[in-house]
């Protein structure tokens, strides 16, 4: 039997007789409700807006060449004489393998490291304890990288850093981390975690308030481990904040922070740190060649587009929403 009656008018009604009604919350409804909220919310979206999507028909001038006096509309169209010149200079498959293993390298020991920090943090009992190591964790991230760049080279100095004086102290030579192309990239990796593990360690500690508890106390009955616990209820528990910071994270793969590695680079290491952000400030801002460097940019979203896109895929048909 249907749960629903014809109305006579034909409309479906319930068994109890009371009519379904269209909803009136239409946008103009919701708007004016939630004013203040949206007011909250004008300013982000007001940056958006005017940042980075009205920017957008700026990309015009990788298809043009572009001059100052002309201006967008008046500099002649070149079609895809840059993105021909990008391809084929050398300069570019430098700087995109060392962008890709510089994020490939943040992947394998930045991007795990919050997951590891937020776990060992909900096992500690002792409250002020917690605290301390939290703000100590999270302090980096609203220090500036020209700060940050200075105390890492400071710490690293071959001849006054306090971690060559202990490699000292143990007998060994003092190695120079800064301007070695081998050690440069480790040092990278380690000022990312340095910085943003904090504020990764904080989504994830939120992510895991909100498990239930019941679980933990009934693995306890059953005689699970510590570990077992930590497999099987909280892992579990944090895939989908995991899911969806992997998507994200993924997004960047064509984007190193320019001020990192502005701060951190040396002539020394100039094969393993010039990337795709420092080549478009080198070539559009120093060089003035603002069409090449926009046709880096162009490329960089497209491929960062693709990459975002294919990874929520792949995610939603694991089980989890991804972003959308």
């Amino acid at each position: 039997m249907s749960t629903l009656q014809k109305h006579s008018r034909g409309n479906a009604v319930p068994l109890d007789g009371v009519p379904e009604r269209r909803s009136r919350r239409g946008l103009l409804y919701v708007l004016v409700r939630d004013r203040y909220l949206y007011l909250f919310l004008l300013p982000a979206m007001s940056f958006f807006l005017l940042f980075k999507y009205v920017t957008l028909f700026g990309e015009v001038i990788a298809f043009k060449d572009f001059r100052l006096l002309e201006g967008i509309w008046g500099s002649p169209w070149v079609g895809l004489k840059h993105f021909r010149i990008l391809f084929h200079s050398p300069d570019f498959w430098m700087i995109l393998r060392n962008t890709l293993l510089l994020n490939l390298y943040n992947l394998i020991v930045a991007f795990p490291a919050p997951i590891v920090l937020a776990i060992l943090l909900n096992e500690v009992r002792v409250n002020w304890f917690k605290r301390v190591v939290q703000n100590m964790l999270y302090l980096p991230f609203f220090i500036s990288w020209v700060v940050l760049g200075g105390i890492i080279t400071s710490l690293l100095s071959p001849s006054t850093g306090v971690v060559n004086s202990l490699l000292q102290f143990f007998g060994q030579e003092p190695i120079f981390f800064m301007t070695s192309t081998r050690w440069w990239p480790a040092v990278f990796s380690a000022s990312t975690v340095w910085q943003s593990a904090g504020w990764g360690t904080i989504i994830y500690m939120a992510a895991i308030t909100s498990i239930d508890p019941g679980l933990y106390e009934a693995a306890k009955i059953d005689g699970a481990s510590k570990l077992r616990q930590i497999w099987h209820i909280t892992l579990p528990g944090i895939r989908g904040t995991i899911a969806i910071l992997l998507v994200l994270q993924m997004g960047k793969m064509m984007d190193v922070g320019f001020e990192q590695v502005l701060n951190l680079q040396n002539a020394a290491v100039f094969s393993v740190s010039d990337v795709i952000s420092t080549y478009v400030y080198r070539v559009g801002l120093q060089n003035a060649q603002y069409s090449l460097a926009t046709a880096v940019g162009l490329f960089q979203g497209v491929i960062s587009l693709i990459l975002v896109l294919a990874v929520n895929k792949i995610v939603k048909k694991l089980g989890e929403g991804g972003l959308w």
